[in-house]
């Protein structure tokens, strides 16, 4: 099944102008057009946007996305360094949720001190 830019910007809650962004940085480089020079946007186009919007919502880099992008459509043997570079990432997201773990245990702690606080009469209400 194909869909249009307006079809899938709503089907993954993104605006119009943040798919032609992405595909004017070289991120959607296998995406089909119209005669009329329309997106159309396959069930292939779809899952390797889904892989674009993980990695940039994990704090990859336009740019690093691109480089993956790049490697992912060259036939150059290249799947080893696509692989560290996944590697790479997911290092950097597990030590991001480490540290948010670790922010979200401190503002637990907080909330319980001031609700102690609260209760025992030391806070105003």
């Amino acid at each position: 099944m194909n869909y249009t830019i307006g079809q899938v910007a709503k089907m993954k809650n993104l605006s119009i102008s943040q798919l032609r962004y992405y595909d004017n940085q070289g991120l959607l480089p296998f995406l089909k057009r119209t005669e009329k020079g329309d997106r159309v946007f396959d069930e292939d186009t779809l899952r390797f946007l889904e892989l674009i919007l993980c990695l940039k919502d994990t704090g990859m880099p336009i740019k690093e996305i691109k480089q993956f992008v790049d490697w992912s459509m060259s036939e150059d043997g290249n799947t080893p360094v696509r692989i560290e570079m996944m590697k790479q990432h997911e290092a950097a997201v597990q030590q991001q949720i480490r540290e948010t773990q670790e922010n979200l245990k401190r503002i637990q702690a907080k909330i319980s001190r001031l609700e102690r606080e609260l209760v025992e009469g030391r806070l105003d209400k």
